[in-house]
């Protein structure tokens, strides 16, 4: 199979639209409930963030400065230093986070704070990041598969051995139930194993999921041929979302998830009406957000 595949800058430093392009966290969308992709793929419709979404991507963001710093400053102490400056930098790009949090209590935002530097504890008992050198934290990947799929999206982190294995981590700091959770999860990371395999022409060796809330790790290893049983099942998703996109037939599936879902007053299921098809968007209806990437 032909494969044309890049590592890529992120997007907002490329020029000119892109072509249309399938996320791991927007394919997810489509398997749980086609009509939660289009509200949020097709319409674009903007969902207010739960503070438990932001303190992931806090977590994230600080983990990503940690790896940043010489081995010997990746400390514990060094971690909750860079709490505030990030939590600073991530609402100064998006202020309306700050919104959930009422007049700006200055309690509430140390409560909630300190919840992060509590994930980031539960980290260094996992691992030391003065023992680590990644070759890369929050990578944008991109890669086209010779079908014409286009798979794109961010790695939390590739870990290079010298010896020339992968291994793709992901923190996960969301409080989904874990049966759910982790195969949204694991779907999630055989997306950017598929995509590391074309672009370097080697399986990822582990896959990691880092559970920061209980302390808790799962670590897969997948293999060539499930890697390319996982590549036709993202051409089958692919396919589906173009043919719903053609006639505008994105159909909501009801499940456990619909509790968890901002778009109950707009779904058929609970006696709402979605808006008016916009039609398929173009050029780009692929992209995920940090919130996306925290979970």
């Amino acid at each position: 199979m032909s494969v044309n595949a890049t590592e890529e800058s992120p997007p907002e430093n490329r020029p000119g639209p892109r072509r249309p392009a399938l996320s791991p966290s927007r394919a997810s969308d489509f398997k749980q409930c086609p009509l939660l992709y289009r509200f949020r793929a097709v319409d674009r419709i903007q969902e207010a963030p739960s503070k438990a979404q932001l303190r992931g991507t806090l977590v994230h963001s600080v983990l990503e400065k940690l790896f940043a710093l010489p081995r010997e400053e990746r400390v514990t102490e060094r971690a909750h230093e860079l709490l505030r400056p990030a939590w600073t930098e991530l609402s100064t790009d998006r202020p309306e986070w700050t919104e959930l949090f009422p007049d700006d209590d200055p309690a509430a935002v140390d409560a909630w704070v300190g919840s992060a530097g509590e994930l980031l504890d539960n980290y260094f008992g996992m691992e030391d990041p003065a023992r680590l050198d990644p070759e890369a934290c929050e990578l944008h990947v991109e890669t086209e598969l010779g079908s014409g799929v286009r798979l794109r999206g961010y790695v939390d982190r590739v870990d290079v051995a010298p010896t020339g294995e992968i291994r793709v981590v992901d923190y996960k700091t969301g409080a989904a139930p874990r049966e759910i959770g982790e195969a949204k999860a694991m779907f999630q990371m055989k997306f950017y194993a598929v995509v590391l395999w074309r672009l370097r022409g080697i399986v990822p060796h582990q896959l990691k999921l880092m559970y920061l809330t209980d302390g808790q790790s799962l670590a897969y290893t997948p293999d060539e041929p499930e890697l390319r049983r996982f590549e036709r099942t993202l051409e089958a998703i692919w396919q589906a979302i173009l043919r719903a996109g053609r006639t505008g037939d994105f159909r909501p599936n009801r499940s456990k998830l619909c509790g968890w879902c901002d778009h109950q007053s707009r779904c058929p299921e609970f006696g709402g009406t979605p808006p008016e098809y916009p039609g398929w968007p173009e050029p780009d209806p692929g992209e995920e957000t940090a919130l996306d990437r925290a979970d």
